[in-house]
């Protein structure tokens, strides 16, 4: 079998169409900057990076090949991200080579080992979803429910970027899963790889001008980007495209090179043999919801509308990205900046202008340095926007003033603006599982709903009629999908990536640690006399990469060794600062050296109405560093019980005590005892 599929590849090698595409690359002059003299000349291009350029040129005999990383090699000889992936699925290897497993991300997969196992690795494939908006359809919903019982580890996980990840897939299931996926109206395509990943925009669905404007945008954005070569289709489908037919302003879009943005005669008229030089993300939101973390993508899409609601354009920022490595300072997180305005008409064009400008310029000798953050950084922000506006074809317009950003989680119930209702409802880390899994689908299948992912890593269900409310609530609470007002203020901000033990690159524990460490945050504030409605945004992280974007948490903590982390301060709720390290190596047992100080003075010194992380910013990290030092303890109060959940010191004291044999704190005792109260009652009312 595998000999038939080796002999298929040689064959399409011989192809003339993919020998030119092949040729064509292997012509480029990476390092000769070409002249911009008509519209359809490249612009100018550093010598100092590798490019991909599309204009194919004479060989330059007189200099030596610039270096590329093995990644690119991989793409270039891959046959449009085929080979050698489809004959590695036909052995009877756990596993595939080190080629192939370049190649299946781009295909939405990654090969894991379970770390926890000693002995021979035990391999499995994670699949992320496709899911622009956050969006899946009942049946998808309902297939990767099915799925993640027969063929993953029982568990659904919801990630920071509003699609599925399904972990403990074998390889000889691949296929399966795949087109399972496939045929209930779901993608994986592009989740990962260097591609534009999936595009962000808020879940809530508001019956909104703006909001569907949106959305329908970030849709638009997805299909202009997505491959067109039919790699993905042939492997898990063998060759059946199973897609919707995509708006005509979209396929105009992509097919226009009156700017010089496309390959010509190419199966990948954007993306041509070598993709992009990395990760590309893209998020499109509405002014002041900040749901979707709008600074931290390569490309941020504001919606702009006129005094009556009616979208005029976008304003679009560029070159944000969390990714960086420890002990390595020439790597580092980065919030985009403002690029400009554009028409609403014009959007996939200046899109499609910053993806070819990061394409061409983008490096390809070092993947740490290859997202497109590290170019503009090299560039600047006036360099690069000439750039863009080459490919784009015009100039791009002052960017229109915006409101202050919010995060807004969308928890609860809500009106949709059309006589529906919809309900979101908290995941702890995204993870669905357990009882909780079987109640979702429970519900999702009985009426039928659509349900929406969040950045925040919960889930939302749309469409709900009035009369349904009840019982639905009732449901959900049973299952421990309780309304907001019943969650720890901590944990609904909260986020954790995976880590270990499946992520192959996580120092130390994320997800598994997080419980706990929230807890013990809570116990801090008690210690130090903060409320039970007071919170701050936490997140963490196995290793540097930034997956819940921890540089953006008001305490972010960043595994860097075994149950070690470093410790990010500065972020604000509304997600627009950057956070900076503050702490290395902290041992996970003494991270209450460092919290009780930083809360307890936070909670003396802070300002009216003074978030956590402004705090930190206005008192300097060297004062915060010597209160750390100083640290021996809170001045006890005398009396020191809540009020609002204790009526006498006496009361809180013994559920204190029952609380310790359980380990945990009063409040959380008490808060479990009346969320397992208003269930019972609500159980009752639906009866």
């Amino acid at each position: 079998m595998a000999t038939s599929v080796g002999a298929a590849n040689a064959a399409v090698f011989k192809d003339p169409k993919i020998q030119t595409q092949i040729q064509t690359f292997k012509a480029f002059k990476p390092w000769t900057a070409l002249p911009v003299t008509t519209p359809r000349s490249r612009p100018r291009s550093s010598p100092s990076v590798i490019r991909a350029v599309s204009t194919p040129v004479k060989p330059d005999t007189t200099t030596s090949e610039p270096k590329r990383s093995k990644v690119e090699i991989f793409k270039e000889q891959s046959n449009f991200i085929r080979y050698p992936l489809n004959e590695e699925l036909l052995t009877d290897a756990p596993n595939i080579n080190e080629a192939a497993t370049q190649l299946i991300k781009f295909h939405g997969s990654y090969q894991q080992a379970n770390r926890d196992e000693r002995g021979p690795k035990s391999y499995s494939f994670m699949l992320r979803t496709k899911n622009p908006c956050g969006k899946v359809p009942n049946k998808l919903y309902l297939a990767m429910d099915d799925l993640a019982d027969e063929f993953g580890i029982g568990t659904l996980r919801l990630t920071t970027r509003q699609t599925f990840q399904l972990h403990g897939v074998l390889k000889k299931d691949l296929k399966t899963v795949m087109s399972t996926i496939i045929r209930s109206m779901g993608s994986t395509l592009g989740a990962c790889g260097d591609l534009n990943r999936n595009v962000l925009a808020p879940a809530a669905p508001f019956a909104r001008k703006d909001y569907l404007f949106a959305q329908e945008t970030a849709d638009n954005i997805a299909a202009l980007l997505t491959p067109q070569s039919g790699f993905y289709y042939d492997m898990w489908v063998d060759g059946e495209r199973l897609m919707s037919a995509e708006p005509p302003e979209v396929t105009r879009a992509r097919n226009d090179n009156s700017h010089g943005t496309n390959f010509l005669d190419s199966p990948e008229p954007i993306y041509g043999t070598q993709f992009l030089p990395r990760k590309f993300k893209v998020a499109v939101t509405v002014p002041t919801d900040n749901s979707v973390d709008i600074f931290t993508n390569d490309v941020g899409v504001v919606v702009v509308s006129d005094a009556n609601g009616e979208p005029l354009g976008f304003n679009i920022y560029v070159g944000g990205g969390m990714g960086r490595t420890h002990r390595l300072e020439t790597t580092f997180p980065r919030l985009s900046e403002s690029l400009g305005f554009v028409r609403k008409e014009d959007i996939l064009y200046a899109v499609k202008a910053i993806v070819v400008t990061q394409r061409e310029n983008g490096r390809r000798d070092d993947r740490k340095y290859s997202r497109m953050k590290y170019l503009i950084d090299s560039w600047g922000i006036e360099k690069f926007r000439s750039v863009v506006e080459q490919y784009y074809g015009k100039k791009f317009e002052p960017i229109h003033e915006l409101p202050e950003w919010e995060f807004k989680s969308y928890l609860g119930w809500h009106e949709q603006g059309d006589g529906g209702l919809f309900c979101g409802l908290h995941v702890d880390n995204g993870r669905i599982g357990g009882k909780m899994k079987k109640t979702l689908r429970e519900v999702i299948e009985k009426y039928n709903l659509d349900v929406r992912l969040t950045p925040n890593q919960n889930i939302i269900l749309c469409n709900i009629r009035s009369a349904w409310k009840r019982p639905i609530t009732t449901a959900l609470a049973q299952a421990g999908l309780l309304h907001p007002r019943y969650v720890d203020p901590l944990n609904i901000t909260a986020m954790a990536c995976p880590a270990l033990p499946l992520c192959p690159l996580a120092i130390t524990e994320a997800e598994r640690g997080i419980p706990d460490l929230l807890k013990r945050v809570r116990a801090v504030f008690e210690k130090v006399g903060l409320k039970y409605n007071e919170s701050v945004v936490i997140r963490v992280t196995g290793c540097p990469n930034g997956c819940a974007r921890p540089y953006m948490a008001e305490l972010g903590l960043v595994g860097d060794g075994p149950n070690s982390y470093q410790i990010w301060l500065g972020g604000t709720p509304n997600q627009t600062s950057l956070a900076r390290t503050f702490m290395n190596k902290v041992k996970i047992q003494d991270l209450e050296k460092v919290f009780e100080p930083l809360f307890y003075y936070w909670k003396r010194k802070r300002q009216t109405k003074e978030s956590f992380g402004n705090f930190t910013n206005r008192m300097g990290f060297e004062k915060l560093q010597e209160l750390v030092d100083k640290w021996e303890g809170p001045v006890m109060s005398p009396s020191r019980f809540n009020l609002k959940l204790f009526a006498d010191k006496e009361t809180y004291e013994a559920v204190d005590a029952l609380a310790k044999l359980q380990n945990k704190n009063a409040h959380q005792l008490a808060m479990e005892v009346i969320r397992n109260f208003v269930a019972a009652q609500q159980n009752g009312k639906g009866e």
